[in-house]
């Protein structure tokens, strides 16, 4: 660089000397004929200069050439990773005694490469130079590196040469396991039935089993290495390590049914809820997250632990009923709140499922009721009416026209919402199951009144929720909150019997998931003036249907023993009815635990199920994106009957195979 500079240096004196000997000419030729001889000798010294420079330029690349092949061999010679070269075909043409001790066992000279490492295309690897994936030999863990090589310019007879070279990451990939198998996981626990269970043991035993229970959820996760502190009669918090909580998984949270079976004289079992934070949070917002998948256990009805993974959940247990809360406190401030906050709203939109059934159109009639009794413009959202409700509505046009104009569909309602309206979910509580999703994209406040356990899906940030699984439906929980809402119902005998075909339909006739609160909202309601043969004549079907439900029931298949599995082909108007009732009549047989029913609907494939006993519909259904209650539930697939049966099928097989667990 410097000789390169002086060169250009000497060339700008020249320029400036030959500008002077040309002034030299000018004034005095004798003095420009010295000057010129002078410049003259000062050129042939530059080019003489030059040639030099250029000599000793070509040596020194010369020189380097050689330097940098023989560092180059050195180099991967002294390399102190294993390595090898192979031709294109992948077979080793050389390697480094370091290969060695990661295939000790194999002669590696003339053996092809993709025997060695498995996965290897050496297609892929010379066509789109292919970042091979971490390898583990023995006890070793590898990153392989390559480098390819085109030899189709030099003298070789081979085309491609490809150099792989083993990096040894085992100390890294033992610090990421110890790293993940260590990272604290926060749980939240709450014994559901706490208070209720003590009131049913004798008074001499509530002292121990208080003591017995915690002793349990103690030794439980201390086995695990787990902190366990209890704050409050029945909550704790619990930090593990991540890999004790894959061995809990594992064992798919036994202390369920462990705690389930604690027997102190307690009439009713205890039960537990758990919610597990995911991998990665800080603490504070691991106990956040602990917080929400609690409320989710607690949601979908207790007895589970509810652990989120990623942007997931995973769910164990649910296997027994929500116990009936005799309490009516909650329901009491709920109301209170409902009508405060249908007071402040401006208008209030009703609206169930997709498909309303008796318990999603009765329960909204009761909130309408709610609604016109503080004063509020109201309204139902019912896009299309199907045969499950058409006897329902039917009655409404001739006893109540006035409502029965208070049923709009989705554009009306969303041409006159504004930010002051109020949308009640009743018997949902997942926003893509909504008659009318669009309405909860708007700015009102959203309140959800449901009886389902709770799934993935939730409304976002619902100013009041109401979600009781142990209530037989939504009409029942309705009813309660009616009677705290204002002292005069002022139900019509049309309303009162709605919210009973609304219970009636859930509890078929008072012999399902039937509590003691059932029973005390069924008498408000025959106080108001329910009528139960007005109610049983909502139910009756024509021939037609009660012909294609038998053919249902005909064609049912038994599978694994003690599941009825049938399909309605035909898609009708009322093929969902008929479904859900088909799937009724299908526990009727003798062994038969659970049934289920598929029909298309739409370009999608509804099923019906329901079971008996500990038999989980829900739980096969939750795996096909649906969801419901332990013993009546639903879902809907996309694809043929044949596709969803098959998926139906699989679900069945993998809760059969929890359950051996």
């Amino acid at each position: 660089m410097k000789t390169t500079l002086e060169l250009k240096a000497f060339r700008s004196a020249l320029i400036v000397m030959a500008l002077g000997v040309g002034l030299l000419f000018y004034f005095e030729i004798w003095a420009g004929f010295v000057g010129l001889a002078i410049y003259m000798y000062l050129v042939y010294r530059l080019n003489r200069i030059m040639a030099q420079f250029n000599d000793e330029s070509v040596l020194m690349v010369e020189h380097i050439t050689r330097d940098f092949d023989s560092v180059t061999k050195q180099a991967i010679f002294s390399m102190p990773f294993p390595m090898c070269i192979t031709d294109g075909k992948g077979v080793i043409i050389w390697y480094n005694s370091h290969l060695l001790t990661i295939f000790e066992d194999f002669d590696l000279m003339g053996m092809d490469i993709e025997k060695l490492i498995e996965g290897l295309d050496m297609e892929a690897i010379l066509a789109n130079r292919t970042v091979l994936p971490r390898i583990k030999m023995g006890s070793r863990d590898y990153d392989v590196h390559l480098s390819v090589v085109d030899t189709t310019k030099t003298q070789s007879a081979r085309d491609k040469m490809v150099l792989f070279y083993f990096v040894d990451q085992t100390e890294l990939v033992n610090l990421e396991v110890r790293y993940r198998d260590e990272f604290p996981i926060v749980a939240k626990i709450e014994v559901d039935n706490f208070d209720d269970a003590m009131d049913t043991a004798p008074s001499a035993n509530r002292p121990q089993l208080e003591v017995e229970i915690d002793a349990l959820i103690r030794s439980y996760f201390q086995t695990y290495d787990a902190l366990v502190r209890k704050y409050e009669s029945d909550m704790y918090l619990v930090v593990m390590s991540y890999n004790s909580l894959k061995q809990i998984k594992e064992k798919r949270f036994d202390l369920l049914d462990d705690l389930r079976e604690l027997d102190m004289g307690n009439t009713i079992p205890i039960t537990l809820s758990i919610g597990v934070a995911s991998f990665g949070l800080t603490f504070k917002d691991a106990v956040a997250e602990a917080d929400t998948c609690l409320d989710l256990a607690l949601g979908r009805g207790g007895d589970q632990a509810v652990v989120r993974v990623e942007d997931n959940y995973e769910f164990f247990g649910g296997k027994s009923k929500a116990v009936e809360k005799r309490n009516k406190v909650k329901a009491r401030v709920l109301g209170i709140a409902l009508r405060q906050l249908i007071e402040g709203a401006r208008d209030v939109y009703i609206m169930g499922h997709k498909n309303a059934d008796m318990d999603a159109i009765g329960s909204a009639i009761g909130v309408l009721r709610a609604t016109l009794n503080c004063d509020t413009e109201g309204y139902i959202v019912l896009n299309r009416p199907n045969p499950s409700i058409s006897n329902l509505l039917d009655r409404m046009r001739e006893d109540e026209p006035e409502m029965f104009k208070r049923i709009i569909k989705e554009e009306t309602a969303l041409a006159n919402m504004t930010g002051r309206s109020l949308v009640i979910l009743v018997d949902n509580h997942k926003p893509s199951f909504t008659e009318a999703p669009k309405l909860l994209e708007e700015q009102a406040q959203v309140v959800v009144i449901d009886h389902h356990r709770r799934g993935k899906e939730f409304v976002n940030n619902p100013v009041l929720t109401y979600v009781e699984p142990y209530a037989s439906s939504t009409s029942e929980l309705v009813t309660e909150m009616l009677t705290y809402m204002k002292d005069d119902l002022n139900l019509t005998h049309f309303e009162a019997d709605a919210l009973m075909s609304g219970i009636v339909v859930d509890t078929k006739n008072f012999s399902f998931q039937t509590g003691v609160r059932t029973f005390e909202a069924a008498s408000i309601l025959k106080r108001a003036g329910a009528n139960m043969m007005k109610v049983k004549s909502l139910f009756q079907d024509d021939l037609d249907t009660l012909r294609t439900r038998a053919d249902v029931v005909h064609q049912a298949q038994l599978v694994y023993d003690k599941v009825a599995v049938s399909r309605l082909s035909i898609a009708a108007d009322n093929s969902i009815l008929i479904a859900a009732q088909a799937a009724d009549e299908l526990l009727d047989i003798n062994g038969v635990e659970a049934s289920f029913v598929l029909t298309p609907v739409e370009e999608e494939v509804h099923i019906s199920g329901r079971s008996v006993g500990d038999f989980s519909v829900q739980l096969i259904l939750e795996k096909l994106g649906g969801g419901g209650h332990l013993n009546m539930a639903g879902a809907r697939v996309a694809g043929t009957v044949d596709e969803a049966q098959d998926k139906l099928m699989q679900a069945i097989e993998a809760y059969l195979g929890e359950e051996e667990e």
